[in-house]
C-alpha cells in the first residue's frame, strides 16, 4: 500500500500546453505535447493518449497537471519527459486541470 510519504515524493506541477503534434509513430493513437511549466522547470515534452477526447487545436493554452520528477521515457522517436495526468473515462482519457487559472509551475500539494 502507498503511504502519504510516497505521495509527497511526486512533484506534480501545473503547465500550459504550447505546442501539439500528432504522434504517428506511437503504437496507440497519441499526441506529442510541449508543456510550459514556468521559469524554474521550463518547457517539457510528453506523449499523451488523449486523441479520443481532444483535437490538437483545442489543446493549445490549456493548463494541465504533470508529474515532472519521473525519469524520461523513450517512446518510438520521441522522448517523453513528464507524465501528464488524466482520468481513464468511458469516452477516453480526460485531462486533469486546475478549476481556475493558476501560475505555471504551481505545485499540487
Amino acid at each position: 500500500m502507498a503511504t502519504f510519504a510516497d505521495f509527497l515524493k511526486l512533484e506534480i506541477r501545473v503547465g500550459e500546453i504550447i505546442r501539439v503534434e500528432n504522434f504517428a509513430e506511437a503504437k496507440k493513437p497519441a499526441y506529442k505535447l510541449w508543456v510550459d511549466f514556468g521559469e524554474k522547470i521550463g518547457i517539457k515534452q510528453s506523449s499523451a493518449q488523449i486523441t479520443e477526447c481532444y483535437k490538437t487545436e483545442e489543446l493549445i493554452g490549456k493548463q494541465v497537471l504533470g508529474v515532472v520528477n519521473f525519469p524520461a521515457k523513450q517512446i518510438a522517436s520521441f522522448r517523453s519527459e513528464v507524465l501528464i495526468l488524466g482520468v481513464y473515462a468511458e469516452q477516453g482519457v480526460v485531462l486533469i486541470q486546475p478549476e481556475q487559472p493558476v501560475k505555471k509551475g504551481d505545485r499540487l500539494g
